[in-house]
């Protein structure tokens, strides 16, 4: 995956936990930890698209990831320049060339049950016929336990504090390449997939896990990085299964432990032992 004009970025992580004070139910204060949570208004060639709250981890890769996953650029190559700004709340995309249609995009949206956004662009199902996932890999049940004990293990800002989702994209043979943790499972999954454009990483043959429930727009966003495998420890919607099947994504869900649902993509898994490098 080129990444020729890799754009310009920033790298503005804010502090993700703060103290605060609690009472215990025994009456006694204690110093607590609690995730973070601010907007970040992303703003395209100096025009408005949408202020998102955000934990702030990764605020330029979550730009970049929001954008390709609403459809606004094909190509990290489009990207001159990401620069993030905390005293305004706000990042700064800069294309390389004005974004065609944008206009137009923005006046169709539909309400989505995402938490830290709540809305997409354009149609849900626009290209999603299109798509067009890889046959020639497969996942084992050892490889699936493996990635569950790795991310549990990845869980930092969750173990301490709590109120956010987590998002992890392995590689079956390589192990967890990337973990991200938001107030809003969209963010962590819209960081991930900047993180793809900016590391030129494919997802062809890669799992992706969150701690969120599988709704219709996680499904989709998973299938438009080509990722085969869908991984998450909460459950699914309707809608989130129909497209499942309609994309041909391996998804499961309920996965914790040495529990898990196979619901969709059954050709891929294959319930045997299996060496596996996921740490």
């Amino acid at each position: 995956m080129s990444t020729a004009h890799r754009p310009r970025i920033t790298r503005a992580s804010r502090p993700l936990t703060f103290e605060v004070e609690a009472i215990n139910e025994r009456g006694e204060a204690l110093a607590t930890p609690i995730a973070g949570e601010t907007p970040l208004t992303i703003y395209v060639d100096k025009r408005e698209i949408v202020t998102l709250m955000t934990l702030g981890q990764a605020p330029e890769a979550l730009a970049i990831g929001y954008l390709r996953n609403q459809r606004l650029v094909r190509s990290v190559d489009e990207i001159a320049e990401v620069q993030v700004d905390w005293e305004t709340a706000s990042v700064a995309v800069t294309t390389r060339r004005a974004i065609r249609g944008l206009k137009e995009r923005m006046k169709k949206r539909t309400v989505t049950t995402g938490c830290g956004q709540g809305t997409v662009f354009g149609d849900l199902m626009e290209e999603i016929d299109a798509i067009t996932l890889r046959e020639d890999v497969a996942m084992s049940e050892e490889t699936l336990y493996a990635l569950l004990d790795a991310v549990r293990r990845h869980e930092s800002i969750y173990r301490s504090a709590g109120a956010v989702h987590g998002c992890a994209l392995a590689n079956p043979r390589a192990g967890i390449l990337t973990f991200v943790e938001d107030v809003g499972r969209h963010n962590a999954v819209d960081a991930i997939a900047g993180r793809m454009w900016l590391d030129g990483i494919d997802g062809s043959d890669k799992i992706f896990y969150t701690t969120g429930r599988l709704t219709s727009e996680m499904v989709i966003k998973s299938a438009q990085m080509r990722i085969p495998f869908l991984v998450s420890r909460s459950g699914l919607t309707q809608m989130g299964y129909e497209i499942a099947k309609r994309v041909g994504i391996t998804m499961i869900g309920r996965a914790v432990n040495k529990h898990y649902l196979l619901f969709t993509g059954k050709r891929r898994f294959v319930k045997r032992i299996g060496a596996t490098l996921l740490a």
